[in-house]
């Protein structure tokens, strides 16, 4: 009986070593995250009815795996926060100089922008459409005026090809005027030397 009871013992001793490392694989150092290690630790657990048996130093395991997971993630988090701080204080400096730099910029940035006339500032780009503006004025101007003398040169020349042409009529007219008083003169002519002959005759 004795030889039996032990027996039992043995393999429940080896049933229980047996199983309990399946759960230890959740204790092991390696890359796996919290999440994975509980569904390990769950998953190769024994089960009694319907509830899981967790080995107490596996829980323990389990609750320094997940302390040390949180004071490493708060380290991370006090390192970043210790970069953020360090650099908002950079950035507050770099903007410190910018603003420092554009303060002692804002006459130069003046001069370059702006031009003085006669003791007057303007800006360039007014001066510029200023002295655009007169000068499309004059070009318009001075358009304006050559149009007119075109204008006036056309008339000219219209006036003196009219009277050009007045004249050839008149010459042409007077021309014709003449041979034609001519012709009546030597009609009237010979119509007087015909009557004469027929009074002679």
């Amino acid at each position: 009986m004795m030889k039996i009871a032990t027996g039992l013992a043995l393999i429940l001793a080896s049933l229980i070593v047996s199983a309990q490392p399946a759960a230890e694989l959740a204790l092991e150092k390696d890359s796996k995250t919290l999440n994975q290690r509980f569904a390990l630790m769950k998953e190769k657990s024994e089960t009694f009815n319907e509830y899981k048996v967790i080995k107490e130093y596996i829980l323990d395991g389990m609750w320094k795996i997940t302390r040390d997971s949180l004071s490493a993630l708060d380290g991370k988090v006090m390192e970043a926060r210790a970069d953020a701080s360090r650099l908002k204080q950079e950035l507050n400096t770099a903007l410190a100089a910018v603003k420092h730099k554009e303060e002692s910029m804002a006459d130069v940035e003046f001069a370059s922008t702006h031009i003085s006339v006669l003791g007057i500032d303007f800006a360039k780009n007014f001066f510029v459409g200023l002295v655009a503006a007169i000068f499309l004025g004059l070009l318009l101007l001075l358009g304006l005026a050559t149009g007119r003398l075109k204008m006036m040169y056309q008339s000219l020349k219209d006036k003196i090809d009219a009277e050009n042409l007045v004249s050839s009529e008149f010459e042409t007219y007077k021309r014709k005027a003449l041979e034609k008083q001519m012709r009546l003169s030597r009609e009237l002519q010979d119509e007087r030397n015909k009557l004469a002959e027929l009074k002679s005759a």
